[in-house]
């Protein structure tokens, strides 16, 4: 059990990467706390889990509902070693001129600023108990942009950079800060990634970029995020782990 007696908060972890992430945590021994604003899918996630699961309805932008997800991670495993940023958003692929603002703002929020609400509130909690793992979910968007993704790319810089920083910064607390930096999955968000709809053949114009072949799935997000939350990569911190495929070579 390489999480036994530690304590995961995964924000987005009702679907997708996050509940997969959520699985991998609790069968290595985490009791973990999912935080989505898809209430009803973070229930039904930690239904499946069982016992070392909680589900918590909130809004990553909002900084009463990290402190709510934090405070119950705390009364749930009686401390906080791990949090996982996951929640993410993207604009639909199309021309940077016809991204709105209310979509710019709304993609910063969730992307960015959420790290921000995050830090604050849990990183005192790390602090007082002599350290901890935050991980954030950037993205090769973040490395080797697309077009048409423009301001979306940008936030994802801004994660896979803040990863760094903050594990500098973080490093004499004994908390360590790492990214996992993953190619496109076959997520709710596909089609807005492609700007196309999700057919075979527009899947294999954009798999065919990949050296390994295929589209990222939730298994391969947590599988690094484990090990990165496990006590093997204690001395790794500010990586940004690329998940691609060899997509950013």
């Amino acid at each position: 059990m390489r999480l036994k007696g530690k304590t995961a908060l995964v924000t987005g972890g009702g679907a997708g990467f996050g509940a997969e992430i959520v699985r991998s945590f609790a069968r290595e021994g985490a009791k973990v706390v999912i935080l989505d604003l898809n209430g009803e899918a973070a229930e039904a996630t930690a239904k499946e889990v069982g016992d070392a699961a909680r589900a918590v309805t909130g809004d990553v932008t909002r900084a009463g509902d990290i402190e709510k997800a934090v405070n119950a991670a705390k009364e749930f495993g009686g401390r906080l070693d791990i949090v996982v940023n996951n929640a993410g958003w993207t604009h639909r692929n199309k021309p940077i001129l016809d991204v709105t603002e209310e979509e710019f703002d709304r993609v910063y929020a969730i992307n960015v600023k959420s790290l921000y609400h995050m830090t604050n509130a849990a990183v005192p909690v790390m602090r007082a108990q002599g350290g901890g793992v935050m991980i954030n979910i950037g993205s090769t968007a973040g490395i080797r942009p697309r077009p048409g993704l423009t301001w979306y790319n940008s936030t994802k810089g801004a994660v896979n950079l803040l990863s760094r920083s903050m594990a500098v910064e973080l490093a004499p607390d004994r908390i360590r800060v790492n990214c996992v930096a993953p190619v496109m999955g076959a997520t709710g968000l596909l089609e807005s990634f492609m700007g196309m709809p999700d057919t075979p053949e527009n899947r294999a114009k954009f798999i065919s970029t990949v050296p390994l072949g295929r589209l990222a799935e939730p298994k391969d997000v947590a599988g690094a995020c484990l090990y990165l939350a496990s006590d093997e990569a204690e001395f790794i911190t500010g990586v940004v782990l690329e998940v691609d495929g060899g997509r950013t070579i």
